[in-house]
């Protein structure tokens, strides 16, 4: 069977699905529009197949997983999955991640999304999301415990919806915290400086976050560190073997705020350990949805905390985002692909 050519320059392609590379998400993302698109989709009304529970595919012999993470959100444009991909070869673990888009209007195969800043970016926005309507207003301190990519994403976007007067930042290795903190200054033009404990960073602070989880190893955020009208962001411990904050912050918490709040409950290291610890996670938790449609507020007393673990919801609407950027900023990539469809009826 001979197969035409496919010219990615021609018309035939226009309506081709497209490839938005990392490079291109990182040129056309902003933070305020990715908050404000996770907040309104959050708020609508959400049926209980709208963002099914992860599934993990793994092979032992092959030393191969895969994970997908699904969604429709409400009064999107966009409906499909997040894919990650991870094996152990020669060099060692390496995972790749893709956003695949559907067009919710036709059906149709809408873009590939390079997923690595996708997954980063929509963590973030989405603790800035609910940390916006979570923190008091005003300027605030905010401390980060972690030097990652995560407490960098985390530090840009918190910083697009409060005013921030101060940053401390504590990670164990000496040089990375601070060269964060020079880096997190000259971008955002704030104070920001190196402490050699997380209970300095943490100390005084209204806003904590924490992106520094640990295996095994004793939780690096403890409830006593904190002031009584903080409010914590915890995105570390997304598994049972994964700690980050200790049971003491659980039992301080007023209320707890979760993306997912099956998954929170049922495979976060922390939310285990606190149960396990008599600090009753169960009745603290609401899900982010509830508080961003407006059927839950911050309480009187305890502090406030955002727990999450990750949806799909998130990935699809970010990427869809950035898909509708690139496109109109002519940077996405057409792909010199058909898929034939089926129809039904």
């Amino acid at each position: 069977m001979n197969l035409p050519d496919v010219n990615p320059s021609t018309s035939a392609v226009a309506d081709a699905p497209l490839f938005v590379s990392s490079e291109t998400a990182a040129a056309v993302f902003r933070w305020l529009p990715a908050v404000h698109a996770l907040q309104q989709t959050y708020a609508r009304p959400m049926g209980p197949q709208a963002v099914p529970r992860r599934t993990i595919a793994a092979g032992a012999a092959e030393r191969a997983s895969l994970r997908t993470m699904t969604a429709v959100p409400p009064g999107s444009r966009y409906y499909g999955a997040k894919l990650m991909g991870m094996a152990f070869g020669p060099a060692g673990r390496q995972l790749e991640y893709a956003v695949v888009l559907f067009d919710a209007t036709t059906g149709s195969l809408a873009a590939i999304v390079d997923g690595n800043l996708v997954t980063a970016y929509r963590t973030a926005a989405t603790s800035a999301a609910a940390l916006d309507r979570l923190a008091p207003p005003g300027a605030a301190r905010l401390a980060v415990l972690g030097s990652g990519l995560e407490a960098r994403m985390h530090t840009l976007a918190i910083a697009s919806v409060r005013e921030l007067h101060e940053i401390r930042v504590f990670s164990p290795t000496p040089a990375k915290r601070a060269a964060f903190a020079a880096e997190m200054s000259a971008e955002l033009g704030i104070p920001a400086r190196a402490v050699e404990s997380p209970a300095e960073a943490a100390g005084g602070a209204d806003i904590v976050l924490a992106a520094a989880r640990s295996y095994g190893e004793k939780p690096i955020l403890q409830g006593a560190w904190l002031e009584p009208h903080a409010t914590v962001v915890s995105i570390g411990s997304t598994l049972p073997d994964q700690r980050e904050v200790d049971s003491s912050v659980v039992a301080r918490a007023g209320l707890i705020v979760c993306d997912n709040v099956e998954e929170v409950l049922e495979e976060s290291g922390d939310m285990l350990a606190a149960r396990k610890d008599g600090a009753e996670p169960d009745a603290k938790c609401i899900s982010l949805h509830d508080l961003l449609a407006g059927k839950a507020d911050r309480p009187a007393g305890g502090i406030a905390m955002y727990k999450s673990v990750g949806s799909g919801l998130q990935d699809v609407v970010v990427a869809g985002m950035i898909l509708d950027l690139a496109r109109a900023a002519g940077l996405a990539t057409p792909l010199p692909v058909h898929f034939e469809t089926k129809r039904i009826g």
